[in-house]
């Protein structure tokens, strides 16, 4: 075989050549500084701004990028069906006792009346007895209508939310007044 030479140049760069020649950033692998960075985040302030100024662009249902979606993250981040949960029961609890001092009420009146023998006011406390009692069984309907649709809406992704009002009556005779309800 024959022979052949082959000649090797090596270019070297002395360190200014070397520095004009070739760029030594990462300018091209797209990072930032730090100074970048913080003037590109956004602040609360800044983010409410801009909520406030797309709240209509933003689709109202949806699994992502909707107002169904920032309502059911959120309720979640704050658990917000346990609060409703918990204030449902509150009001069952509250409506229970003012339908325990309405009736011990009642019960006080009518020994009262007794005492009297007026039987017209009896039959009127008597009454006030039974629609005390269909006032609390729809309260107790509406309570239970009330979860049935909080635990529905939340299982479908929404809440909904609700309240209960309490219901009172007043009982005059000639001892005294009695009066309680009001709604919350």
């Amino acid at each position: 075989m024959a022979e052949e030479r082959l000649d090797l140049i090596k270019s070297a760069f002395d360190k200014i050549q070397y520095l004009r020649t070739i760029d030594t950033s990462f300018n091209e692998l797209g990072t930032t500084t730090v100074v970048e960075d913080l003037t590109s985040e956004v602040d609360l302030g800044q983010f409410f701004q801009l909520y406030n100024q797309l709240f209509y662009d933003i689709p109202a249902l949806g699994e992502t990028d909707s107002h169904q979606f920032i309502v059911r993250t959120s309720g979640e981040y704050i658990n917000f069906d346990e609060i409703s949960s918990e204030i449902a029961s509150l009001q069952a609890e509250i409506a229970q006792l003012r339908s325990d001092l309405l009736n011990a009420q009642i019960e006080l009146i009518k020994n009262n009346v007794a005492q009297t023998g007026d039987e017209q006011s009896n039959q009127q406390l008597d009454e006030l007895q039974k629609e005390l009692e269909v006032a609390n069984q729809q309260l107790v309907e509406t309570s239970t209508r009330i979860e049935d649709q909080q635990s529905t809406s939340t299982s479908a992704g929404s809440n909904v939310g609700g309240s209960t009002g309490g219901s009172g009556g007043g009982v005059s005779t000639g001892g005294g007044a009695v009066s309680s309800g009001g709604g919350y």
